[in-house]
């Protein structure tokens, strides 16, 4: 067979990227060859493939994460067109895995083609490869501005042929509305598509919600395929750093008698925020995203973490007053630890021609060290150890790269071949790699150290915890959630026969795109 379901939201946020993963998940339970895919992706959330000549490329987290969830390896196909936001009017655009544009509003329908043949002949190639090919969509397909391009949402269940379920979160209020109104803004061919939805993030009782679902139908002609519990542990490979309360996850009490408080900037351009989740994955420490300088005083660990633009987030630092309670905390002999563009803002210069192009600009000083931005990205997994025995693996995405430092500088971390990786200088910590955390000697080694600057004498690392185990324990639950939840039958019909003929009209609809 060659199935395929495009699972579309109201808006941004509403639990597309989960349902896809959960949709995949128990997919791959029943033993179907099942793949994930997303046209366009816009986010800083990336991860690193090593593509079939053998470079790392980049695609949405989310994608990885879905693959992960079919059993399979990250493929560049399963995100072809991903667009990273450096400002609020450019994004650096990353086709099959290469960087190999910039996109702004004036330009974008000029370059729209190419991604949008890039993206359906991506598509075509796993749906020949693969049993089923679940989508997802981006943003709302009600998106009427941009449908004459689209090529994310109705444009690519047009041109594939794919049913359309929606799912809304009726969490946030207005579920009902929005899943109307995104229907009957559609023109007649696309609404033929949508076959019906699905409300995320419900708590309560059911029985109190199924009269609005009965309405819905009857307004509609469309069922609802099923309505997903609010489940707290759904927090790991997070799309999106705002899809984040303050703090990540349920922290587990203590393993030993102190919790460990980790404060993590939340940068205006903050990008791969997953790497502090495996940090939030351990018993007694607790992680939160702040943008208030007064919270960092009262912080153990303070992560400056990786950003799209780090020239301007580092002046951002600054005009919030952030940037003072930063070195305040260093100065405090407190650990500090910045990963990939927070690693380069704590350098005593940054040279940067090619993001922000502001040439040479002073950093936070806390490192000796200078970074110098190349056109070049370097983008590869990597592999190395720390303390001369811990096994670590991680990857890199950045266009600066250390270019002066002191002599005899102590690494963070080495190379497998042995060379330098970042820097170590009292309490403050430095790295370009991101996902280093997942590796769990490196991650507890880490921690144990941390609790020592910080004179948290009473904490200890749990001897057991897995990152990988806590991923798969994810994927389950969504897998569980679908099968439990949802009407895994008609959405089987869904996949192998398309949308039922004969869905209605619901006015006014737009004009035929």
């Amino acid at each position: 067979m060659s199935g395929g379901l495009l699972v579309a939201g109201t808006t941004s946020d509403a639990g597309k990227s989960v349902l896809t993963a959960g949709i995949c998940r128990w997919l791959h339970r029943q033993g179907v060859k099942v793949a994930p895919f997303k046209a366009q992706n816009m986010s800083n959330n990336s991860a690193v493939v090593v593509g079939p000549d053998g470079r790392g490329g980049e695609i949405g987290r989310a994608q990885a994460m879905q693959a992960a969830a079919c059993g399979l390896a990250p493929d560049l196909r399963f995100n072809p067109v991903l667009l990273k936001p450096g400002s609020d009017h450019a994004s650096q655009v990353v086709l099959l895995g290469e960087a190999v544009d910039t996109v702004t509003a004036g330009n974008y329908r000029e370059l729209r083609p190419r991604l949008a043949g890039t993206a359906f002949a991506a598509l075509a190639e796993l749906r020949a490869a693969y049993d089923v090919v679940i989508c997802e969509g981006a943003g709302s397909p009600a998106e009427v501005n941009l449908r004459a391009g689209d090529y994310v949402n109705m444009g690519l269940a047009r041109h594939a042929g794919l049913p359309t379920i929606v799912v809304g979160d009726i969490d946030r209020g207005g579920a009902f509305a929005s899943m109307f109104g995104t229907v009957a803004l559609l023109d007649p061919a696309d609404q033929a598509l949508i076959a019906g939805f699905v409300i995320n993030k419900f708590r309560g009782d059911l029985g109190l919600l199924q009269p609005g679902l009965d309405m819905l139908h009857r307004v509609t002609g469309r069922p609802t395929y099923g309505v997903l519990p609010w489940e707290l542990d759904l927090w790991l490979d997070a799309e999106d750093s705002l899809a984040y309360g303050r703090v990540l996850g349920r922290p587990g009490a203590p393993y030993g008698t102190e919790w460990l408080d980790v404060a993590v900037i939340r940068l205006p351009r903050i990008s791969n925020a997953t790497d502090v989740e495996a940090l939030a994955t351990e018993p007694g420490v607790r992680v939160r995203l702040t943008v208030e300088p007064a919270e960092l005083a009262a912080a153990d660990l303070v992560v400056l973490p990786g950003s799209k633009s780090t020239v301007a987030d580092l002046a951002w630092l600054c005009e919030t007053g952030l940037a003072d309670a930063v070195l305040a905390h260093a100065a405090a002999g407190k650990p500090l630890l910045g990963i990939c563009g927070g690693f380069q803002m704590l350098a005593r210069a940054i040279h940067d021609p090619v993001e922000s192009r502001q040439g040479s600009v002073p950093g936070l000083g806390l490192l000796p060290i200078e970074i110098t931005f190349d056109p070049r990205k370097t983008v590869r997994q990597s592999t190395g150890t720390a303390a001369g025995d811990v096994p670590v693996r991680g990857y890199e995405i950045h266009h600066g790269y250390v270019s002066a430092t002191e002599p005899a500088l102590p690494p963070l971390l080495h190379h497998a071949d042995g060379s330098a990786e970042g820097a170590l200088v009292g309490a403050v910590h430095g790295t370009h790699w991101h996902g280093a955390f997942e590796s769990d000697g490196f991650r507890r080694r880490f921690l144990t150290e941390v609790a020592r600057l910080a004179g948290r004498t009473g904490f200890r690392v749990a001897p057991d915890t897995a990152f990988a185990a806590a991923r798969e324990r994810t994927l389950d639950l969504l897998g569980d959630l679908v099968e439990e939840h949802l009407d895994t039958a008609a959405l089987w019909r869904l996949i192998e026969s398309g949308a039922p003929a004969g869905l209605p009209f619901i006015p006014p609809g737009a004009p035929p795109a």
